[in-house]
């Protein structure tokens, strides 16, 4: 902030304090002394006194209520989307860097969102240095208060603390401390452990300000082929509904506070049994199908996690549930699901967005990114594609930016004002209940001893040993082929010839090895027919002939540990029979797996999800299903220690 406007903030704030003085009105009990005058006396409407939203002493509903009042159609649509911050991100291949001042500089594009269409809702996929990013939050939080009533915005993100990177779900974040994905978390099976991840993330995300949590997911990977596995907490109900629980707990504490992250927990009613696993991003993909009849199992991460645990928000998920409502349309835009099962079974009356991109496609000059994922209701118009959406139940769409399709519902009679200040009261309340409306301002030297702090990254290298899976160590006639000793010679494939180098003698020859150490990925088959979908792993879980046969070389030619990193389920039997050694990772780094392989830690991760035996297997199992494929090469829940 500069100095000359804290100035004119404090001025404003001294005549308040003169008021209030003059009123006698002491702090309520339990409400948090400011620190300085502008923490929570911000005259944001610029009319020189203290409005009742202003003030944080007054009760929650009614600093809602004064502020709703205030508003127009327009600053209430605006309320209603959130989009992603465009005009700053990684710059991509052959693109300069930008410097220091423009990543600290809110983009036209964004200002253009923030004062012409009143919008206070973004989600970023940057990361850049922790002051870096503090800088340009606070540079966004200033030019909302050059809007009328100066309404802060809130700052959303995908994960960004785990290994794996696609714009579409989770963002790669080196600055932050490291942890293994969501399923490997869940490989821990430990709650407490998941709570203090997520109470570490917590503090890195308000220190660079971040105020909501685009997760966690609380599907379940009852599909083996489906891209998003690696993000949830499994495939056994009981598992995931514990460690949601916790991870909610650990963002938001036990009540939504200024200290906190809102989570958005995600996609209801449960996005995991997708028709021959492809992903509901994409057309092909939209169906979700039931055919062991098993809906209501995916309904319980939400009744016995999500809702007990009290997320703020919740995300609808892309994908028609097949046969199991009234009409055959997308989770958004079912009111049978959002009205009837969210809102009115479960009670649920916190904020309910959709997922990014229902109502608009998006391309970048002639390249497509992503279609509308209007699945059901393809033939709508945008504005009827809202219109239903909003009678269905929702309050925010994501991915978009089109306040004036709600203003023009509401002017031409279609809608509503008081169905939208159902919504607009929901998006506020959070805002006010994260301490937005008191002190929106983040400390940029903070963000830099916080972010990624030698204690946090401990916890989470920790973390990433405790998730390592143990699935197989042969017998020989010393013993276990694991844990490795000595300093062997070793062959290595995908991974650091400088770490490994602190455990064996690396060579370049397999001839000359002792052991080879492979690290591995979940194969996929890649597709391209639009950007998007280049990011998405989907398809076949096995590998095809060419990658598999060089594989099974250097297996056959010298004893070989295999680690390899599940994103979703592999299917190796080859594999796994030929290796010496065979371990399941989940985002982990080099020096821990090694950590395994030659004991300094011993595994003790189990697996959150079964591994098939035969693609033919996969091909049989029921979506909706948990651990239903025939004789699964590795069942759910195995895993072993060393003696």
């Amino acid at each position: 902030m500069t100095e000359s406007k804290r100035i004119s903030i404090a001025i404003a704030a001294s005549l308040v304090l003169l008021v209030l003085a003059a009123c006698g009105d002491p702090p309520a009990d339990g409400a948090s002394a400011p620190n300085e005058v502008e923490a929570s006396f911000r005259d944001l409407n610029k009319n020189g006194q203290l409005d009742p939203f202003e003030d944080h002493r007054v009760e929650l509903e009614l600093r809602v209520d004064d502020l709703l009042a205030r508003m127009t159609i327009e600053e209430k649509a605006g309320l209603m989307f959130i989009n992603i911050a465009s005009g700053i991100g990684a710059p991509g291949p052959g693109d300069e860097a930008p410097s220091e001042e423009e990543l600290a500089t809110p983009a036209e594009s964004l200002a253009a969102m923030i004062i012409d269409l009143r919008m206070s809702h973004f989600n970023i996929s940057h990361s850049y240095r922790p002051d870096i990013m503090a800088r340009w939050h606070n540079a966004v939080q200033a030019l909302a208060e050059q809007t009328g009533l100066g309404i802060p915005v809130t700052i959303a993100s995908d994960p960004r603390h785990g290994f794996a990177s696609n714009p579409g779900a989770n963002i790669f974040s080196g600055w932050f401390s490291s942890w293994p994905e969501p399923l490997g978390l869940a490989a821990t099976g430990d709650a407490e452990l998941v709570r203090e991840f997520a109470d570490i993330a917590r503090q890195e995300y308000r220190a660079v300000g971040i105020h909501l949590a685009l997760h966690p997911m609380a599907d379940l990977a009852t599909e083996p082929r489906w891209s998003r596995v690696g993000g949830t907490f499994g495939e056994d109900a009981e598992l995931a509904s514990r460690l949601v629980s916790a991870y909610i707990g650990g963002f938001q504490g036990d009540s939504l506070g200024s200290e906190s992250v809102a989570t958005m927990s995600k996609h209801f009613a449960g996005g995991g049994p997708q028709e021959d696993g492809w992903d509901a991003h994409f057309a092909y993909g939209k169906n979700q199908v039931y055919p062991g009849d098993n809906f209501d199992y995916h309904l319980l991460p939400f009744e016995n996690g999500v809702f007990p645990a009290g997320s703020a928000q919740i995300m609808m998920y892309y994908g028609v549930p097949v046969g199991q409502t009234s009409e055959d349309v997308g989770f958004a835009f079912n009111r049978d699901i959002v009205t009837g099962l969210l809102r009115e079974r479960y009670g649920f009356d916190g904020v309910v967005c959709t997922d990014w991109s229902l109502l608009t496609d998006k391309a970048a000059g002639e390249m497509r990114i992503i279609d509308a994922t209007a699945w059901g209701v393809e033939d709508l118009s945008i504005p009827e594609r809202a219109l239903k959406a909003i009678e269905a139940g929702v309050d925010q769409f994501g991915g978009e930016a089109l306040p004036d399709v709600i203003v023009g519902l509401v002017e031409s009679g279609q809608l509503s004002e008081q169905r939208i200040d159902q919504s607009a009261r929901r998006l506020l309340r959070d805002k006010f209940r994260l301490g937005l409306f008191d002190n929106p301002y983040v400390d940029e030297q903070r963000a830099m001893e916080v972010v990624g702090n030698p204690e946090f990254r401990a916890a989470g290298e920790l973390a990433q040993r405790k998730s390592i899976v143990l699935l197989k160590n042969p017998s020989t006639e010393s013993g276990q082929t694991l844990p490795l000793g000595g300093r062997p010679r070793l062959y290595i494939e995908n991974l650091d010839p400088d770490i490994a180098a602190g455990f064996g003698d690396v060579v370049a020859d397999v001839a000359e090895a002792e052991f080879a150490i492979l690290r591995l990925e979940t194969p996929f088959e890649p597709r391209d027919s639009m950007l998007l979908e280049t990011f998405f792993r989907q398809g076949d879980l096995d590998f095809k002939a060419e990658a598999r046969d060089r594989i099974m070389g250097i297996l056959n030619s010298v004893p070989t540990i295999v680690d390899i990193n599940l994103e979703r389920a592999a299917v190796i039997p080859g594999i796994a029979e030929a290796s010496a050694g065979l371990l399941a990772s989940f985002g982990a780094s080099d020096e821990a797996v090694l950590d395994v392989i030659f004991g300094n830690f011993n595994p003790g991760g189990k697996l959150p999800i079964e591994m098939p035996s035969s693609m033919q297997a996969v091909e049989e199992q029921l979506e909706d299903v948990p651990y239903d494929s025939e004789n699964p090469l590795f069942e759910f829940g195995h895993g072993l220690s060393y003696p």
